[in-house]
């Protein structure tokens, strides 16, 4: 048994299946997924006539409420699954400060850049909530890159990469995060 909460970080590029992997995770462990797209698309239906683009005020107030959800959650016992496409720039320092008081484990979730880029226009056109989002704003070629240059969490915590091209075994990850 943990004697601090369990703060699961399930991460990767944009179209490798976290959201799904981490409501996954928190409906096994029972607990609250706390999905950084999910706040964003709640915080745009407060925003009449708001437009996502690179670096808008939304996304900016989304970074900063997504980590202080995270940490109060985490400051009150709760174990939680936060899941974010943030590469390791991001999440160093919101998660940082929570190393003392959560066990950390991360999930880094992983699927060839084809299959990914599939993914986001395969959702992009049926998921009104993904207007929230700047997703038709960034060409095939930018995505591609992006997805090849992504940097990983990197902190010293136990870490396991998952293909998540198809399902993956839901019983591997828990395995993992009952170490």
């Amino acid at each position: 048994m943990h004697s601090k909460p369990m703060l699961v970080v399930v991460s990767g590029p944009p179209g490798t299946g976290k959201t799904t992997l981490a409501h996954r995770i928190a409906t096994a462990i029972g607990c609250p997924a706390i999905c950084r797209d999910e706040i964003k698309e709640g915080m745009a239906h407060a925003t009449p006539g708001f437009v996502p683009g690179p670096g808008d005020p939304l996304t900016m107030r989304t970074l900063s409420t997504f980590f202080d959800v995270i940490g109060l959650l985490i400051g009150r016992g709760t174990t939680v699954v936060a899941e974010a496409a943030f590469q390791d720039r991001l999440w160093t320092p919101g998660l940082s400060p929570l190393l003392t008081r959560a066990e950390l484990r991360i999930v880094h979730c992983t699927v060839p850049a084809e299959v990914a880029l599939e993914r986001i226009t395969n959702r992009t056109g049926s998921d009104p909530r993904r207007a929230a989002h700047e997703d038709n704003q960034i060409s095939p070629e930018a995505r591609m890159r992006t997805h090849n240059a992504f940097q990983p969490v990197d902190l010293p915590v136990p870490t396991l990469t998952l293909d998540t091209t198809e399902h993956p075994d839901l019983e591997q990850v828990l395995k993992f995060l009952s170490r």
